[in-house]
């Protein structure tokens, strides 16, 4: 099963043009969906990355990557 990753355009802490090639790299597969995701108290704080079902959140998208990657499926 793919990965979910899903990021939201609207976010003042992460860039989508720099944001796309870091997760894309993570998981070549997975899908990536860009929207908002109403989630916008946090995300006015902190980077933030909703993957399979989690939100992981931190100071820079950066670190929001690093922590994301905890939450990746292991491919079979």
């Amino acid at each position: 099963m793919a990965n979910d990753i899903r990021i939201c355009d609207k976010c003042k802490h992460i860039r989508i043009k720099t944001m796309l090639p870091k997760l894309q790299k993570l998981d070549p597969d997975a899908e990536i969906r860009v929207g908002c995701k109403s989630y916008c108290g946090p995300c006015a704080k902190k980077a933030f990355i909703f993957i399979n079902g989690r939100y992981v959140t931190a100071p820079t998208e950066d670190e929001a990557v690093q922590k994301a990657k905890t939450f990746l499926k292991k491919k079979k």
